[in-house]
């Protein structure tokens, strides 16, 4: 039997385990207060604020416009299942075609030749032509309102969490570099002085 194991790199696998323990503790004594920390400069830590804010924002919009436009919530999961699996959505009828082909078939029944089957067959069939204008809306608004904002999302916010992250970590590890030079600073000083 020949078992192929990925080839591990064990003082690679070391030398990272130290890195993400200095950054542990690096970060901790920073909790608690009993080391400095590096600060960003103040253009920087605006345009974080900024990204944050424009990215719970766009997050709480894309959700806000989801609801009115699809305001069932287990149609909403739905569509978001057939999306992910890329199955076609299914055909539903919107409230106000559900009414339409109510009244039409109210109107066929009380007859066409009456007044208020006339009537009933009228509205029904505007219902229609509403029901299609909404259908029309709710596409149009997906493809040309929370389409690009969810792009956004997923790609530049995404890109920039991504970055300020690498950032954080490349900040830690210069302070927990700048504090094990300070220690051993001290203790030369003390070894000269004994």
């Amino acid at each position: 039997m020949n078992i192929n194991l990925p080839n591990f790199n064990v003082k690679n696998l070391v030398k990272e385990a130290g890195s993400t323990l200095s950054r542990v503790v690096q970060l901790t004594e920073e909790k608690l207060g009993t080391t400095e920390r590096t600060e960003y400069d103040n253009e920087f830590q605006n345009l974080a604020e900024r990204a944050d804010i424009t990215k719970t924002w766009t997050e709480k919009i894309v959700r806000d416009t989801e609801t009115v436009l699809i305001p069932n919530p287990q149609n909403r999961i739905e569509d978001f299942i057939f999306e992910k699996i890329e199955k076609s959505k299914p055909q539903r009828l919107s409230n106000l075609e559900h009414l339409a082909l109510g009244m039409i078939e109210a109107g066929g029944d009380f007859g066409q030749d009456l007044p208020y089957g006339q009537a009933l067959i009228k509205v029904g069939q505007a219902e229609q032509k509403l029901g299609q204008c909404e259908r029309d809306f709710i596409a149009s608004s997906g493809i040309c309102f929370t389409q690009p904002l969810r792009k956004f999302l997923e790609g530049e916010m995404k890109t920039i969490t991504k970055e300020r992250g690498i950032l954080e970590t490349k900040r830690l590890d210069l302070d927990a570099c700048k504090n094990r030079v300070k220690k051993a600073r001290s203790m030369l000083g003390q070894q000269a002085v004994s």
